[in-house]
């Protein structure tokens, strides 16, 4: 379900994880797609990460992904994939997330505080694992930076 509009401009990063337990990056890129049916939920990713750290780009950078609600119009959002409750990353999904998003920063000129969670925009608990492990978080950030 793309929304084919242009980005207004792209202020920031919004991490998500898939809340799909085991799950892959194409599983749910095919759930996005099957949502173009009409039914009604608007729902997609640019990227979603699998937990060997494939990385799957699900629509432009420049266009609106359905992802981080009122920051759909000026974010690009990465959907990571996880294999249980807990909401953590794997290794591979960790360091490829930490990749993509220093490229993305330096690419659009961004800096790491502007690399939030699904969390900051709706206090959705999302992506759980760095919302209920703030410490976590900020090592993610840190990484982030490093990887600059």
């Amino acid at each position: 379900s793309r929304s084919g509009e242009l980005l207004s401009s792209i202020d920031g990063i919004v991490v998500h994880y898939t809340a799909n337990p085991g799950t892959t990056a194409k599983q749910n890129r095919n759930y996005f797609a099957g949502l173009a049916d009409g039914s009604g939920t608007s729902a997609s990713s640019h990227f979603i990460i699998d937990t060997d750290g494939t990385i799957l780009q699900c629509v432009p950078m420049s266009e609106i992904a359905y992802a981080s609600n009122d920051r759909n119009c000026d974010t690009l959002s990465i959907e990571c994939c996880h294999e249980d409750e807990s909401g953590k990353f794997t290794k591979e999904t960790y360091q490829a997330l930490v990749k993509l998003t220093a490229w993305l920063c330096d690419t659009y000129g961004l800096e790491t505080d502007q690399v939030i969670r699904h969390y900051d925009v709706t206090g959705k608990l999302c992506p759980k694992y760095y919302v209920e492990h703030e410490d976590k978080w900020d090592t993610l950030k840190k990484d982030i930076e490093k990887a600059r």
